[in-house]
């Protein structure tokens, strides 16, 4: 016996294949806005802008960052950076995403939400009732001996409370941080695909005090004084070759495995800039992104430059292929040694490199002349988000190289 198929059971499966078929629409192209879950029942925001490529450019301040790795999988879209590891894994519509931001190597998971069609990092906000701009003496963790350390604040606000600067430290800055004066609050925020980094603080006459975020694994509280005249310690002052020592040495194996030394032919009876460095730095991207600029605009057959990479990652492999993204997106023409992978611990770092005090800082830069001698170690890296002091920074590396290629 054949049965006979209802004809409203047909439509309903046509009806069904059909929607199954419609292809879900992607992201919109325009503004979006973006919050990391962080402690304290607190958002991290972040402003983005979607191409009509499907492209993301993030707005820090004046920085722009393009990232160009979407992949969009039925109602699945992954999206990574061009050279850090840290990936946003999640859900859409056309005008919500949500998941997670997830670095593996450190084990560390953010909740995320990216809402189409808002521009503004901080809505809704009270009308400013200080202003901040100017030179800020700050001080971070200062209940702890072992965590403490010390900043310089440097803040514009404009009329309408949008508040942009950075934080210095002697390690280097805090990128391009954008926020606003909400009543007494100040509130900013940073996100460059490594640092996620969320500053609150209450202001009243020359005061500060607040808290810091980084991402949702880290906080502590940080406190400031209006101080024009303040200035943090020289940078080429902080890291020098211990007693005992006369010569800078290395011998670390490029991603090929070949071991590179000082010793090697290449570098002898010339300038060597040494980078001490990590892929999963965004001070050391903005510093090697200059290096490279330098190089094209001053060739010379007496100059030479190399790397050496702390790396975080958990095996030798993830390290050459985070080493790998770096060279490629910025063209590095110099080669990029694997100091250490498994930690970027600045003790290890420093146990591979025992003629330092110390490694303070990713990055370093160590200046060494044609007779091989130590010139100049300089501790962390001015990047352009503090204006002058970047300037500055160039001024004096060009100066300084040139000097030493016509001796």
């Amino acid at each position: 016996m054949i049965r006979k198929i209802p004809a409203t059971f047909i439509l309903v499966l046509a009806i069904l294949i059909t929607s199954c078929s419609v292809e879900r629409k992607p992201p919109r192209t325009g503004f979006w806005r973006a919050t990391l879950e962080v402690q304290d029942d607190k958002y991290l925001p972040f402003i983005f802008e979607l191409d009509e490529g499907q492209n993301i450019i993030l707005h820090n301040g004046e920085e722009r960052i393009l990232v160009e790795d979407i992949d969009i999988k039925e109602d699945s879209i992954i999206i990574a950076h061009p050279v850090f590891e840290g990936v946003f894994k999640g859900v859409y519509s056309e005008k919500e995403i949500h998941g997670d931001f997830i670095k593996p190597s450190l084990d560390r998971v953010v909740p995320f939400r990216m809402i189409f069609g808002e521009s503004v990092r901080f809505p809704e906000t009270a009308s400013p009732e200080a202003d901040v701009s100017g030179e800020w003496e700050m001080i971070f963790s200062a209940h702890s001996e072992e965590d403490r350390y010390i900043a310089k604040g440097i803040f514009n606000q404009e009329e309408n409370g949008t508040v942009r600067g950075t934080i210095r430290t002697t390690t280097g800055d805090y990128r391009y941080l954008e926020g606003v004066m909400d009543g007494k609050l100040m509130r900013l925020s940073t996100f460059d695909g490594a640092h996620a980094f969320l500053f609150e603080a209450e202001v009243k006459d020359s005061l500060l005090y607040g808290f810091f975020y980084s991402g949702n694994h880290w906080k502590e509280p940080f406190s400031g004084i209006l101080n024009p005249d303040y200035e943090l310690p020289n940078a080429n002052s902080l890291t020098y070759l211990k007693k005992g020592y006369d010569r800078f040495d290395f011998s670390f194996p490029d991603v090929t495995g070949d071991t590179i030394s000082l010793s090697d032919e290449r570098f002898q009876n010339k300038v060597v800039v040494v980078q001490i460095m990590g892929t999963w730095c965004p001070n050391c991207l903005e510093e090697s992104e200059y290096y490279v600029e330098y190089i094209e605009n001053n060739p010379s057959p007496d100059l030479e430059f190399v790397s050496l990479a702390f790396e975080y990652a958990p095996t030798r492999e993830k390290a050459i292929q985070g080493i790998n993204k770096l060279t490629t997106a910025l063209d590095i023409p110099y080669p990029i040694l694997i100091a250490q992978y498994g930690s970027s611990s600045k003790q290890k770092a420093a146990d591979k490199l025992p003629m330092l005090n110390h490694v303070l800082s990713y990055p370093t830069t160590v200046f060494i002349d044609k007779q091989g001698v130590v010139r100049k170690i300089h501790t962390g890296f001015n990047g352009k988000a503090t204006g002058a002091k970047y300037r500055a920074f160039k001024d004096e590396f060009e100066s300084f190289v040139d000097t030493l290629l016509k001796e």
